[in-house]
């Protein structure tokens, strides 16, 4: 049975160079560059594990912030032949990474205060509650550069979470180190390393969840599948949907694209492409859409794995 392919879909502009952060990431880096050194110092002079795994993560946040300000600077690049939807996806590869340093990190912060705890020293409880007060000062001006953009880009909540984590953990030793010089007990010190490790831990799974999402092209959180299916399968004339996906092209949750295959017969023009593309921006804020439309079953079935047409309209691609 003979087809008409059309294709219906429309190219955006790439974002601005560092994600419109470029300020944000500087700042960011350059404040806990200078509290990693200081942290670190004061760590070693006060004999305090959780001042240490605290520099420890710090120094993980600045490479974490790096490499989202450089993944953020090659997703505003234009795309090339080879790379036709541009490094966009650099952003997904970022969180990736970050993540998987960041839980590189707790492993060694991990060792390091399970060594401190079988071998409890003195503790400088004053020094070690002074450099977690400027710890809060300086990472929660860090979160703030960063509060606007996160909830539509995972690469910038990365950034933000990293940083309010840290200050919420800042305020924590600061308690520790209160109560090291009001009971003497050099033990707390350790454990309230644990507590940081348990705390970092738990508020960094969403990321590494929402990560491994982008990674294996999962559709975007907030976009219901079956809802774009019968949104597809109410349009004029058309009978069936197969070969339906939807991606994120970046980790920003708004920029979504969708490739699908129609049953319609007759085909489609122009004009009816282009009121779809727009109805699908519209409905559900899928920016990029390539839409095939067939005048009939395609011989064979579908192209990648997914379910007949005769079947499409009561189950998933």
């Amino acid at each position: 049975m003979p087809h008409d392919h059309s294709h219906a879909g429309h190219q955006h502009a790439a974002p601005p160079p560092g994600g419109g952060f470029n300020a944000a990431f500087a700042i960011g880096i350059a404040l806990n560059l200078a509290f990693v050194a200081a942290e670190t110092a004061g760590g070693l002079w006060a004999n305090s594990a959780a001042l240490l795994s605290d520099a420890g993560h710090n120094l993980s946040d600045v490479l974490s912030l790096a490499l989202a300000w450089g993944a953020a600077w090659l997703a505003g690049r234009p795309a090339t032949r080879r790379y036709t939807f541009g490094y966009r996806g650099a952003t997904i590869q970022a969180a990736l990474l970050n993540t998987a340093l960041l839980y590189a990190a707790l492993g060694f912060i991990l060792w390091e205060t399970i060594d401190h705890l079988r071998h409890p020293e003195p503790v400088n409880g004053r020094w070690v509650m002074l450099l977690a007060g400027a710890g809060i000062l300086v990472n929660g001006v860090t979160a703030l550069l960063f509060r606007s953009g996160q909830k539509g880009d995972v690469n910038v909540r990365g950034a933000y979470l990293h940083m309010l984590t840290d200050a919420l953990v800042s305020v924590g030793v600061v308690a520790g180190g209160g109560l090291v010089v009001l009971t003497g007990w050099a033990w707390l010190d350790p454990v309230i390393g644990f507590i940081i490790l348990a705390i970092i831990a738990y508020s960094s799974w969403g990321l590494l969840r929402d990560s491994l999402r982008l990674g294996l092209q999962a559709v975007p959180d907030g976009i219901d599948p079956e809802a774009v299916r019968n949104y597809l399968l109410q349009q004029p004339e058309v009978q069936s949907v197969h070969d339906l996906h939807i991606w994120s092209l970046s980790s920003s949750g708004h920029d979504a694209a969708l490739m699908a295959h129609l049953v319609r017969p007759g085909g489609a023009d122009a004009q009816w492409l282009a009121t779809l593309s727009k109805g699908l921006e519209a409905e559900f804020h899928i920016h990029h859409s390539t839409v095939q439309v067939e005048d009939g079953p395609t011989p064979g079935g579908c192209h990648s794995g997914c379910q007949l047409p005769e079947a499409a309209a009561h189950g998933h691609a």
